[in-house]
């Protein structure tokens, strides 16, 4: 389980990147916090919901869906994850 914590928003940045790039075969090289999911990387709908799966089996905290519909770029993943290290925090 990865400890949102522990990370700073450089950290969380560069294993989202890394994750991505696992998941949809992207080369991280290319990846930027303003690269859009969808324009960009050309991940659909089913791929968005499999990401959100997989960042809630990795965290162990599940993204609320109104989160969900504003995610757009790799920054806003960012901020999302660092939105639930908050709450973990909490």
């Amino acid at each position: 389980m990865i400890d949102l914590n522990a990370m700073n928003r450089e950290q969380m940045q560069q294993w989202v990147i890394g994750l991505l790039a696992e998941m949809f075969e992207l080369n991280a090289a290319e990846l930027t916090p303003q690269s859009n999911l969808y324009a960009d990387l050309d991940i659909d709908s089913i791929d968005a919901v499999d990401l959100a799966v997989k960042l809630k089996q990795l965290t162990g905290k599940r993204l609320q869906p109104e989160v969900f519909k504003t995610i757009r770029t790799i920054s806003d993943v960012v901020d999302a994850l660092a939105g639930l290290a908050v709450e973990q925090a909490a």
